[in-house]
């Protein structure tokens, strides 16, 4: 089975909530299946014609979904790909920023699925919103759909692979084999099971950045201020 060709961010999102609406489904073969009758690459308006009756017939068939999928769930499925439940604002959009814009600052992933909210498990978040945060300043700088790493052979890994450039990602669980992994991939894990908004994430984080504790100090490359008194005796 092919790959699934390149999309935009929109289309992916879509394509990926109509997924998480159909328990079950197989999400390479689901994507194989739309690109095979709609054509690749993706695109909303191929998304926009697809009706209750092409998605029942998508779903024929154990390569794709094992248990029968309920008819309202495939009808909230078909809203989803047409772009509807979806609120105009949910898909949040990055701002401009090139490399260096933010000395001393820190690359942060939060596990989202919903606006720029951290509401997300690592391995079943629908995207990865990207911070570059310094201490005065969180901007938003990327939205990752996590659709393709879900088709991927070990999904963990490939989500981890998605966010290799960040120093943390923020999720509101994840287990330890996916942990391990994400850490692997040179990404400090950090677990947030209250959830709420990213932005509310970041501003605690900055709150720690100028006295930070040891293992925020090392993933930020300094000395950890309850560990000066040490350094200065070691050096005199």
């Amino acid at each position: 089975m092919s790959e699934p060709q390149a999309m935009s961010r929109e289309t992916a999102l879509r394509i990926g909530l109509a997924a998480r609406a159909m328990p079950g489904v197989d999400v390479r073969a689901f994507v194989a299946a739309l690109a095979g009758k709609y054509g690749a690459p993706l695109s909303e308006e191929k998304l926009a014609r697809v009706t209750v009756a092409d998605m029942s017939a998508l779903l024929q068939g154990d390569e794709i979904v094992e248990p029968d999928v309920a008819r309202e769930q495939i009808k909230e499925a078909v809203r989803y790909l047409w772009g509807e439940g979806l609120a105009g604002d949910d898909v949040p959009r990055p701002e401009a920023y090139a490399e260096g814009d933010m000395p001393g600052s820190l690359r942060v992933a939060v596990a989202s699925n919903n606006a720029e909210r951290l509401d997300g498990h690592f391995g079943s978040c629908v995207r990865f919103l990207v911070y570059q945060v310094s201490r005065g300043d969180a901007r938003l700088i990327d939205v990752r759909s996590t659709l393709n790493t879900d088709a991927a052979e070990d999904r963990n890994v490939a989500r981890a692979e998605l966010i290799r450039d960040c120093d943390l990602v923020y999720v509101q669980s994840i287990g330890g084999p996916a942990a391990a992994k994400v850490v692997r991939a040179g990404v400090h894990p950090v677990r947030l099971p209250e959830g709420g908004t990213a932005a509310a994430a970041l501003a605690r984080l900055q709150a720690t950045m100028d006295a930070p504790p040891p293992w925020l100090a090392k993933v930020m490359g300094v000395t950890a201020a309850s560990l000066e008194r040490f350094v200065e005796d070691a050096e005199t």
